[in-house]
């Protein structure tokens, strides 16, 4: 080995580049808790009419192109007929299920704590549809405010005008022994 070879210092190998750690599962932000932004609102059913109407002109689309166009081609034949009927179907129920929730939670709970005639202690809301149109009802499980509690109900609020539908009341059938002190 030379003097120049022994002279000159080593020169080190350049750092690798860090590698990129994947972010790994994370919550979408609407059902991060730490970002909480008050109570739930629930989605209006009046948002049906939208595709309700998209269906409808593709339907109106496909009888026109049916009516003016249809000589027994491959791409406009009675195929597309059928086609404009059945979106029309779907478009027509659409308009029909497109029900304006007037009616929130809130009012829901109060509507149904005058029907069931006890202090109501723990309540829960659930929004369902009855009928062929779709009404939009909600769905009120009540309980009496004794610890623990005496009595439960039901109660069925029309989410249009805030009627009660049906109501249900029992003792509550529930053993909640283990959870005293």
């Amino acid at each position: 080995m030379s003097d120049d070879q022994a002279a000159r210092p080593v020169e080190a190998a350049p750092a690798p580049a860090p590698v990129p750690v994947p972010a790994g599962d994370q919550l979408p932000a609407d059902l991060d808790v730490t970002g909480y932004r008050g109570p739930y609102t629930f989605p209006d059913n009046s948002r049906r009419r939208i595709p309700g109407a998209i269906y409808l002109a593709a339907a109106a689309a496909c009888l026109f192109a049916w009516v003016t166009r249809a000589d027994g081609g491959v791409l406009v034949n009675d195929g597309l007929f059928f086609a404009a009927v059945l979106l029309g179907a779907v478009g027509a129920f659409h308009l029909a299920a497109g029900w304006h929730l007037r009616v929130r939670e809130t009012d829901a709970l109060v509507a149904a704590s005058k029907k069931i005639g006890f202090p109501v202690g723990h309540a829960s809301a659930q929004l369902s549809w009855r009928g062929l149109r779709s009404r939009p009802t909600w769905r009120i499980l009540l309980y009496s405010a004794e610890d623990p509690p005496e009595q439960r109900g039901l109660v069925l609020v029309d989410g249009i005008d805030g009627s009660v539908v049906a109501h249900f009341v029992e003792a509550n059938p529930e053993d909640w022994s283990v959870y005293s002190d």
